[in-house]
């Protein structure tokens, strides 16, 4: 690649005034819509970014991405498992369906040449994409993908779900009734089912519609009184759309109409339900956006738990929605971050606005991005600056309680076995926890050494001062550590798959779940303590589970067709352990992670065998090239 000229860089690189970056925006959609005001606001906040052409933006499966990207000049290609779908020129925005949803970018994006990109901090970016001009844009990028790429795209991605037909998404009994139904029994039944809207049926086939907006617009704007039959009010003929019409085409017609309910009719002419807008943007998007705002603009914990009442019925939409178990566990993270970060800024506040530098450390799954509703939430606080402050120990610790409790109440449930910021055990400087990190790695067969490792070298900052990983980076040195990699690699063979000789599934003996699978001791936990000893002894410490089986087959410490069984095993148990925690929400119980065999069909009784099989075989692999002897 030639040399850069370096005067040209430093040229771009200077940082524009703020009245060209209006222009500019202003120049281009979706932001030529917006009054000046709002473009300086949004100028403001834009930062400048420079790229040498052949460097990596962002990485395909990063995230998710913090910033929408707007390139001033040179131009960004997409690429998709290494092949270039699409050329971005100035005036392009990319990144923006990854920042929304909450998920891992489904694409990479590089500098086809030397370029710079406006950055806009996420905030702002959501404020400007949840307006109807900022819907539409996104919804036309979406369903302008080339063909190629979105046959390319891995089911449930964030980029996929323009193809999902809107006979899936719908939820609850619609409002049905006749046109001289009076307005005041329409409205009565359209709160009783929590709709929006009432659909009026004309009798030639065709419907009307009464929305909660024509209920503040035409009749109380307009002085209707509510024994005024809806017909007075209703607007005649409602478009409708057939179930398997798909769910991006759908919402490009309700935008462009400025529509906010669609009817969906049978074949044969029957109401089948009514989908809103809103249901609509959140599955185009697959996105966390609007309940991450309404998280964001709680001013209190009691707020927060009604914002929080959102996410399991999310999560259920997601799943109706058909997206896959990865992509939700990644949404549902995204979301108990932003709840964790708000109850902090809420805890700060309360103590006067200040605090000592200090970052909430995620551990466990939800430091993976794999946490689903029946996941415990474990947490811890590191602190930065000299010494061990007994004070600032005290009101972290106190900050800490206070957040567990939040999180509590919002229906997150504690680690049972107290590893969570309540507990003052794990609220620390940054020097005690290298300490404590470094005598593990120095003296790995002290009491609870090797859980302590598993734990924190999961852990993820998601508020305050982030260092890269400042508690789990110590670990880096644990590939030149043979005694603690066998003693990993020991205790990740701990859990045993729930085979057996003759019966092929081994279930729960006694206690309350007897007779049940126990799918994340017997399925996953095998899959994430292997992965985790094999991502460490390849040099990767804080990662997901994939990331980290990834890392292990490019690095050697797992055979690639083990780390590929591993994953698609984690793949079938995560879809069948979802469904059931699903299944357990419809119907008003906790969710958990215990299966009753009995329920599953043939097919999958066989292919979970299969599964636990495998793992099992990988486990013996393992063992004997760590000489362990494993039955």
């Amino acid at each position: 690649m030639p040399e850069p000229d370096r005067a040209a860089v430093q040229q771009l690189k200077s940082v524009p005034a703020l009245s060209d970056v209006v222009d500019f925006l202003g120049a281009h959609v979706p932001f030529d819509t917006l009054e000046r005001t709002d473009l300086e606001r949004i100028a403001a906040a834009t930062e400048v970014e420079f790229d040498l052409a052949g460097s990596t933006i962002f990485s395909q499966g990063a995230g998710p991405v913090e910033h929408l990207r707007v390139v001033r000049s040179g131009a960004v290609e997409v690429v998709l498992n290494e092949r270039v779908l699409d050329r971005l020129e100035p005036g392009e925005l990319f990144g923006h369906a990854s920042m929304l949803s909450g998920l891992p970018t489904g694409f990479a994006a590089r500098a086809a040449e030397d370029t710079l990109c406006y950055r806009i901090p996420a905030d702002v970016a959501r404020e400007l994409l949840s307006r109807p001009e900022g819907i539409r844009y996104v919804t036309r990028s979406l369903l302008e993908i080339p063909a190629e790429a979105a046959g390319a795209l891995p089911h449930g991605s964030a980029l996929d779900s323009s193809n999902v037909p809107v006979g899936t998404l719908l939820r609850g009994a619609p409002v049905l009734c006749p046109p001289d139904t009076s307005i005041r029994d329409a409205a009565r039944m359209m709160t009783e089912a929590a709709q929006g809207a009432a659909v009026i049926a004309l009798g030639d086939g065709s419907f009307g519609i009464l929305t909660d907006r024509d209920l503040r617009t035409r009749v109380l704007g307009a002085g209707m009184t509510g024994d005024a039959p809806v017909s007075a009010a209703m607007t005649a003929p409602a478009y409708t759309a057939l179930p398997d019409r798909l769910a991006g085409e759908v919402l490009l017609d309700m935008l462009d109409r400025d529509l906010r309910h669609y009817p969906v009719v049978g074949a044969t002419g029957e109401l089948l339900g009514v989908l809103s807008s809103s249901d609509l943007v959140a599955i185009e998007t697959r996105s966390s956006f609007h309940l991450r705002q309404s998280i964001g603009r709680a001013q209190s914990v009691d707020e927060l738990v009604t914002a929080a009442r959102e996410l399991r019925p999310t999560v259920i939409a997601l799943h109706d929605a058909r997206v896959d178990a990865a992509n939700i566990a990644a949404i549902y993270t995204v979301v108990v971050d932003a709840l964790t970060r708000r109850l902090l800024e809420l805890a700060v506040r309360a103590r006067g606005g200040t605090a000592p530098s200090f970052a909430w450390l995620a551990l466990g799954s939800q430091a993976r991005r794999e946490a689903l509703p029946g996941s415990d939430v474990d947490s811890a606080l590191v602190w930065f600056g000299a010494g061990d402050d007994q004070e600032i120990g005290v009101e972290l610790h106190g900050i800490g309680t206070d957040v567990v409790a939040g999180l509590e109440a919002c229906g997150l449930h504690r680690d049972p076995h107290g590893v969570t910021a309540a507990n003052g055990l794990v609220v620390r400087s940054l020097d005690s926890w290298r300490r404590a990190a470094r005598s593990w790695l120095e003296r790995p067969t002290q009491e609870q050494a090797l859980i302590l490792v598993s734990v924190f070298v999961d852990s993820r900052p998601v508020w305050g001062v982030h260092m890269g990983t400042p508690v789990a980076d110590t670990f880096r040195d644990a590939p030149r550590n043979e005694t603690l990699l066998r003693l990993l690699g020991r205790f990740a063979l701990s859990y045993r798959p729930p085979t057996g000789f003759l019966r092929g599934l081994v279930v729960e003996h006694s206690g309350e779940h007897r007779g049940r699978l126990d799918l994340k001791h017997g399925g996953v936990l095998p899959i994430v303590d292997l992965a985790r000893w094999a991502g460490m002894a390849a040099g990767v410490t804080s990662a997901s589970t994939r990331e980290r089986l990834h890392a292990a087959a490019e690095a050697g410490t797992l055979i690639p067709s083990d780390a590929r069984t591993l994953e698609d095993a984690l793949d079938l148990i995560g879809e069948l352990r979802l469904e059931h925690q699903m299944d357990r929400l419809r119907a008003g119980i906790a969710p958990d992670d215990y299966v009753d065999p009995a329920t599953l069909s043939g097919l999958t009784r066989s292919n979970l065998k299969e599964a636990f099989r495998a793992i099992a075989s990988v486990q013996k692999r393992v063992a004997s090239e760590l000489s362990l002897g494993l039955r």
